[in-house]
C-alpha cells in the first residue's frame, strides 16, 4: 500500500506524497486555533445552541430566540451572528437575519439528507 492520497483537480486525480498531506495534517490544529481566535465562549454557545436546534426545529432560527434560550442580550447575539457570518465561520443568515445555515446542517434542501439517531431529519450544509 501507498502512503499517498488521490486530489481531483479538475478531471484529473493527483497522487499528494505523505510527507506533502502529512504536514498539511501536523499544522491544521494551529492554524484552526487562529482561525478561531476571535471566538469568545458566547460564540461557542450560540454557534452550538444554532448547530443543536437547527436539526430539533427543522426551521430558521431567529435571534430573539437565540437570545431568549441563551440569556443574552439581542444586540450581542445579533453582533456574534455578525462575527461568525462575517469571518465565514459555521453559519448563514437569511435576508430577515435568522439563521439557516450551521455547518454542518442546513433547513434549507440539498441533495445531502442527514438522519439523526434520534430521529431528526436536516440537510447537509
Amino acid at each position: 500500500m501507498t502512503e499517498t492520497i488521490l486530489l481531483g483537480r479538475d478531471k484529473q486525480l493527483v497522487e499528494i506524497p505523505r510527507a506533502i498531506w502529512q504536514k498539511h495534517l501536523d499544522e491544521a490544529p494551529a492554524h484552526m486555533a487562529q482561525r478561531l481566535a476571535f471566538m469568545t465562549a458566547a460564540h461557542h454557545r450560540v454557534r452550538y445552541y444554532v448547530v443543536r436546534e437547527l436539526p430539533r426545529t427543522g426551521t430558521v432560527i431567529h435571534p430573539e430566540q437565540i437570545a431568549t434560550a441563551l440569556q443574552l442580550p439581542l444586540a450581542e447575539v445579533i453582533s456574534i451572528l455578525d462575527d461568525l457570518e462575517e469571518n465565514l465561520t459555521f453559519l448563514y443568515r437569511d435576508e430577515a437575519g435568522s439563521v439557516e445555515w450551521a455547518y454542518p446542517v442546513t433547513v434549507q434542501q440539498t441533495p445531502h439528507t442527514i438522519r439523526f439517531s434520534s430521529g431528526e431529519r436536516l440537510y447537509g450544509a
